[in-house]
C-alpha cells in the first residue's frame, strides 16, 4: 500500500495526510488557504513537533503566495501575523513558531516585491524541510547506539515518520535503525487520550516489520517489574535549556518509572526542538485540550457527556530523570546546561 508524504507542497497548496483517519483510511487534505493549515495542525491531522514545524514553514509559504496588496496592506505586515497566527494554533511544539519565523525571514531583503517575497519563503521551506529529512537520519544513527540486540524498547505516543515528516522518525527512528543491525522488540504504550501509540505506531511498526506488543498506558510498570524492558525511548516537543522535557502526556509517569526500575529513559529530538531562551521546564507552555477527547474517542463513549474533565496535552520531565538526549549533532547527557548549550549556535544559525 502505497502512503503519500505527510506533508508537502503541490500545484500551489499544502496537502497533508490526515492522522485522524489513521490507521483505517489513507486521506489527503488540500489545504490552498492558511486557516486550512491552521485547523489540519489544531485538530491533529497532522502533529508532532519536526512535522509541525514543516507545516509551519510551509503554511508561511501559502500565505505569502496568497498575499492581496488591496486587502492584506503591507506585505511584511501580512507575513507577521500569518507567523502569529500559525505559532499560536499549538503553543506548546516550540518547532511550528521556529520554523514559521526561519522562512518568514527569507521575504525581509523583499519587503517591496511579494512575489519575489513569496518565492524566496517557499524556496526556504522547502530547504528546511529537506534538511528535516537529513537530521532525522543523523539522529537514528546516533541513537540506534543506545540500544543493544534483542533490547525490549518501550515506547510512548508517536514519533515516527508521521510525526516528523521526514523519512525517519526521532524516537521510532532510533528504534529502526537500532532494528536493522540486531532485532529488537517494543511495548508500544496505547497513549491515552487520542491513542496515538496504538493507532499510529503500531501501523509504522508493522510497515518495517519490527515485533512488537501493544499495551495500556498503566500496564507499563508491571511490565518493568518483570525485567521486561530494557530501556525506554520517547521523542520531545520542547527541550528547555537545561534538559526538561516536555511531551505528550503520560511521559512522565514513564520516566519516574524507568528510574524506580534502573532504566535508561533515552529522549530523541533534533536540535530545533531544544528551545535555548526556555531555561526550565516550569516555562514551557502546556496545551489544555477539549473534554471529549477524555470522554471517549471516535464514536465511542464511555464518560457521561457533562463529566468534568482535565485534559493536558502534554507533561514535563525533569532533566535528572532523563539519562540521554539524542539530536542530529550526537548524544547529550547531563549537565543539560553545559551539554546542550554546545549545540546552541547551529540553532541559531539556521534562524
Amino acid at each position: 500500500m502505497a502512503v503519500p508524504p505527510v506533508i508537502e507542497w503541490r500545484d500551489g497548496a499544502v496537502r497533508i495526510l490526515d492522522q485522524r483517519r489513521l490507521p483505517d483510511a489513507i486521506e489527503v487534505l488540500h489545504c490552498t488557504q492558511v486557516p486550512q493549515v491552521m485547523e489540519a495542525i489544531r485538530t491533529l491531522a497532522i502533529r508532532g513537533a519536526p512535522a509541525l514545524g514543516v507545516a509551519g514553514a510551509y503554511g508561511v509559504a501559502l500565505g505569502a503566495h496568497s498575499y492581496d496588496a488591496e486587502t492584506d496592506g503591507r506585505f511584511a505586515d501580512h507575513l507577521n501575523r500569518v507567523v502569529e497566527d500559525i505559532a499560536g494554533t499549538r503553543p506548546t511544539a516550540v518547532n511550528l513558531g521556529w520554523a514559521a519565523r526561519i522562512v518568514r525571514a527569507a521575504a525581509e531583503p523583499h519587503a517591496d516585491d511579494p512575489g519575489a517575497g513569496a518565492r524566496a519563503v517557499l524556496e526556504r521551506a522547502h530547504e528546511l524541510a529537506v534538511d528535516n529529512d537529513r537530521r532525522h537520519l543523523e539522529l537514528a544513527a546516533h541513537g540506534a547506539s543506545l540500544l543493544a540486540p534483542g533490547a525490549q524498547v518501550l515506547h510512548h505516543c508517536n514519533t515516527g515518520p508521521l510525526a516528523t515528516g521526514a523519512g525517519f522518525g526521532s524516537a521510532l527512528g532510533v528504534i529502526q535503525a537500532a532494528h536493522s543491525q540486531g532485532k529488537i522488540s517494543v511495548w508500544v504504550n496505547e497513549t491515552r487520550p487520542l491513542l496515538q501509540g496504538a493507532r499510529l505506531t503500531t501501523w509504522e511498526l508493522d510497515q518495517w516489520g519490527i515485533p512488537y506488543t501493544l499495551i495500556t498506558d498503566s500496564m507499563a510498570g508491571h511490565f518493568m517489574q518483570r525485567g521486561s524492558v530494557d530501556a525506554v525511548v520517547v521523542g520531545a516537543d520542547r527541550i528547555a535549556a537545561n534538559g526538561d522535557v516536555a511531551n505528550k502526556i503520560g511521559t512522565y509517569t514513564m520516566a519516574q518509572l524507568a528510574r524506580a526500575h534502573g532504566l535508561p529513559f533515552i529522549v530523541a529530538a533534533p536540535i530545533s526542538t531544544i528551545d535555548f531562551e526556555t531555561a526550565t521546564g516550569d516555562a514551557i507552555p502546556i496545551e489544555e485540550r477539549g473534554a471529549g477527547e477524555v470522554r471517549g474517542h471516535g464514536a465511542a463513549r464511555w464518560a457521561p457527556g457533562d463529566a468534568p474533565v482535565a485534559n493536558p496535552a502534554f507533561d514535563v520531565t525533569p532533566n535528572e530523570l532523563v539519562s540521554a538526549i539524542v539530536t542530529e549533532r550526537g548524544i547529550a547527557r547531563a549537565p543539560y546546561t553545559t551539554t546542550l548549550a554546545a549545540w546552541r549556535e547551529p540553532v541559531e544559525a539556521m534562524a
